[in-house]
């Protein structure tokens, strides 16, 4: 068995000497050899899928060695991947901003067993002057805009 590739393919990828930030660059090799050490297939396939990638590698500009280190790299995370263990119960936690520098922060969290939620707090709900009650079970209801002041009068199948 080996992996099957439609006849309309092509080693195209984007090219090492293009502008283009490394990690653009090196992610369909990541794909391609994760592909190749994850599906179920016997050795001799693999030596041809490498050989493939070696070839499509050179093709568009890259140097041997990097998708070789980059090779080397992720079968060394495959190995050092832990079995999963007994699920515990994580505790959520809830931040009411987002930023880029917020994902770094969750980061620090990974290996506890806090997760992250983010709200907004940019939600329709807030921008209405008048709060919705539930004096008609109808299902109709009436938003009005804090700006323009203009109604909107929708009807939802919920009570």
């Amino acid at each position: 068995m080996s992996i099957y590739r439609k006849p309309a393919h092509t080693d195209v990828t984007i090219e090492f000497s293009s502008n283009h930030p490394y990690n653009h660059k090196m992610a369909a090799f990541n794909y391609y050899i994760t592909r190749m050490l994850t599906l179920p297939i016997t050795e001799q396939a693999k030596q041809q899928e490498w050989k493939i990638m070696l070839t499509t590698a050179q093709n568009n500009g890259f140097l041997e060695h990097i998708t070789h280190n980059l090779k080397k790299k992720l079968i060394s995370k495959k190995e050092r991947q832990k079995p999963p263990t007994t699920q515990q119960n994580k505790i959520w936690v809830t931040f009411t901003c987002y930023s880029p520098l917020i994902r770094k922060f969750t980061n620090i969290f990974k290996q506890t067993n806090l997760n992250i939620a983010f709200q907004d707090t940019n939600t329709i709900y807030q921008q209405l002057t008048d709060k919705p009650t539930n004096t008609n079970p109808s299902g109709i209801y009436q938003l009005k805009c804090n700006t323009c002041n203009n109604a909107y009068i929708g009807q939802s199948s919920n009570q």
